[in-house]
């Protein structure tokens, strides 16, 4: 089973055990987080797509780590005016281990009029 989260202004697919890096989230190392912005769970033909979210799927975590993501370096520079700027620049982030996903209370998806239909006539 698997579900895709909405954090940071990102989305990830997660699944039970990933350690995936996110953008910076409070809480100190060995904490319990959980993420309720869930756009789909599940697996297969039994996804549970969300409209935006998913109602009552939560996946949990817990808090690896905290750190820093290599520096990007940003240079500007005039040509001929002796002009030049050096600025840099490490974004914090958070290093989390999936737990568990529940998916209780999500909505199935709804089967189309055709299917509902060719289920009808296979049962006579």
């Amino acid at each position: 089973m698997f579900a895709v989260i909405k954090t940071g202004g990102k989305q990830y697919r997660v699944a039970a055990n990933d350690v995936i890096t996110i953008e910076k989230l409070d809480g100190a190392a060995g904490d319990k987080i959980e993420f309720t912005e869930i756009l789909m769970v599940g697996a297969g033909a039994d996804a549970t797509i969300g409209a935006p979210f998913v109602e009552g799927a939560v996946v949990s975590a817990e808090v690896v780590d905290h750190g820093r993501a290599k520096k990007v370096i940003a240079f500007k520079k005039r040509r001929r005016q002796n002009s030049k700027r050096t600025r840099g620049h490490r974004q914090h982030h958070t290093i989390v281990r999936i737990l568990d996903i529940a998916a209780a209370g999500g909505k199935a998806k709804k089967a189309s009029k055709k299917a509902e239909a060719a289920a009808e006539e296979a049962a006579n």
